[in-house]
C-alpha cells in the first residue's frame, strides 16, 4: 500500500514538474552514493545524462537514475549520455541503462585500450561498446554538443577533455597566485571532461573528477570561463580536486556536492567553497557523517543525512526560468524550492 502510495505521489511529482516545466531548464542531481549522475532537460524535452554511478549493489544506482528519468522528469528516451572519464563510479551504468530505456546518443573522451587502475576496464568498456554500438562520439576541449536551442539560447561546451584545455583567453584570474602544484596525476581522473552548460543568462560548471594541476591549467594566468551561477563541486568534493585557482574563480552563488556518506564532502574543500564571496548556498546529496556539523553545510541544505544502509537516495533539482534569470534549488519531490537570481 506504501508502495502504491508513494509511486502515486511521485507520478503526481512529475506531472506537476511537466506541466510547469514549459520554457524552463531542468537539472536533477541524482544521488549515486558518492558516484556521479547529473540529468539535463531542456525546455524542448532534449535530455542530456552526464555519468550514471556505480554498477552493481542489487541495481541500486541504476533504479535510482531511472525513477529520475522516468517517473520524476516523465521522460521516455534519454538523447544524450555522456561519460566524464572512464572510472566505474561515472560510467558504471551506461550499459545497463541502454537496456532500460533508449539511449540515442553516447559522448566521451574516447576509449583507452586500458586502465591501469582497473583490472576490470577491458570487461566494463566491452558492455559500454556494445550499448553504444561501437558509435560514441568522442570529443576534445572546445567542442560543443549538438543540442536544440530555442527561445532561450542554450549550449554546452566541452571546456577539458583528455587532459587538454581551451585556450586561456579572458580577464587575468585574481587568484591564479593560490595555485601549488601538486605530483603529477596519471589517473583517468586529470582527463576529465568538463562542461560548462549556457542557458540565457544562467551559467553552469560540471568538471566531472578534473583534478588539480589540470584545474590550473585551465584557470591560469587567465580565467576564460569567468564567473557561474551554479558549480557542481568537483570530484565529489575531495582535497585532490578543487583547486581555489578554480573555485574561487567561478565563484558560484550555488554549489551541490555529488558526495556519499563517506566520500568526499571534505573540510578542506568545504572551507574552499566558503571563501567564494557570491556563495548563498551549498547543497550535499549526503552528510558527511566523519564531519560535525559546523565543518559542513546545515542540515536543510543536505538531501540525505544518514548511512548508505537505508538511504532513500533523494535527488536534488534545479529548475531554470525561461531567459535564465531566476532559478530554483529544491531537495526531493517535497522541499521547497529556494529561489536565486542569476548574474
Amino acid at each position: 500500500m506504501l508502495v502504491a502510495v508513494a509511486m502515486l505521489v511521485s507520478v503526481s511529482a512529475s506531472s506537476l514538474f511537466a506541466a510547469e516545466g514549459d520554457g524552463h531548464l531542468d537539472i536533477y542531481f541524482i544521488d549515486v552514493e558518492g558516484g556521479a549522475c547529473t540529468l539535463f532537460v531542456s525546455p524542448s524535452g532534449e535530455s542530456l545524462v552526464i555519468d550514471s554511478g556505480y554498477p552493481d549493489n542489487n541495481g541500486r544506482d541504476l533504479n535510482r537514475i531511472l525513477h529520475v528519468v522516468r517517473d520524476v522528469a516523465g521522460l521516455k528516451h534519454i538523447d544524450h549520455a555522456a561519460v566524464t572519464h572512464w572510472h566505474a563510479d561515472h560510467y558504471g551504468n551506461h550499459a545497463a541503462l541502454s537496456t532500460q530505456i533508449k539511449i540515442k546518443n553516447f559522448w566521451d573522451r574516447g576509449i583507452p585500450d586500458a586502465l591501469v587502475e582497473d583490472a576490470q576496464f577491458v570487461s566494463r568498456v566491452a558492455d559500454y561498446r556494445s550499448a553504444s554500438q561501437n558509435k560514441s562520439k568522442a570529443v576534445k576541449a572546445g567542442d560543443k554538443l549538438p543540442l536544440k536551442s530555442g527561445k532561450t539560447p542554450y549550449s554546452i561546451q566541452i571546456v577539458t577533455a583528455s587532459r587538454e584545455v581551451i585556450p586561456n583567453t579572458g580577464k587575468p584570474n585574481p587568484f591564479a597566485k593560490l595555485h601549488k602544484a601538486l605530483p603529477e596525476d596519471k589517473s583517468d581522473n586529470a582527463a576529465s571532461l568538463s562542461f560548462l552548460l549556457t542557458f540565457g543568462k544562467f551559467r553552469f560548471l560540471c568538471c566531472g573528477d578534473l583534478t588539480w594541476n589540470i584545474e590550473a591549467k585551465l584557470m591560469t594566468p587567465n580565467n576564460p570561463i569567468g564567473r557561474v551561477d551554479m558549480f557542481m563541486v568537483t570530484h565529489h568534493g575531495l582535497p585532490s580536486s578543487n583547486n581555489p585557482v578554480l573555485v574561487r574563480a567561478v565563484d558560484p552563488r550555488v554549489a551541490v556536492m555529488c558526495n556519499g556518506p563517506t566520500k568526499g564532502g571534505a573540510e578542506s574543500v568545504i572551507k574552499t567553497l566558503r571563501e567564494c564571496k557570491s556563495l548563498k548556498t551549498l547543497y550535499q546529496l549526503h552528510r558527511n557523517v566523519k564531519l560535525g556539523p559546523k565543518l559542513q553545510t546545515p542540515a536543510k541544505f543536505i538531501a540525505n543525512g544518514g548511512q548508505t544502509d537505508g538511504c532513500e537516495g533523494v535527488w536534488v533539482k534545479a529548475r531554470v526560468s525561461p531567459g535564465g534569470k531566476r532559478y530554483t534549488v529544491q531537495i526531493g519531490p517535497e522541499g521547497k524550492p529556494k529561489r536565486y537570481k542569476s548574474r
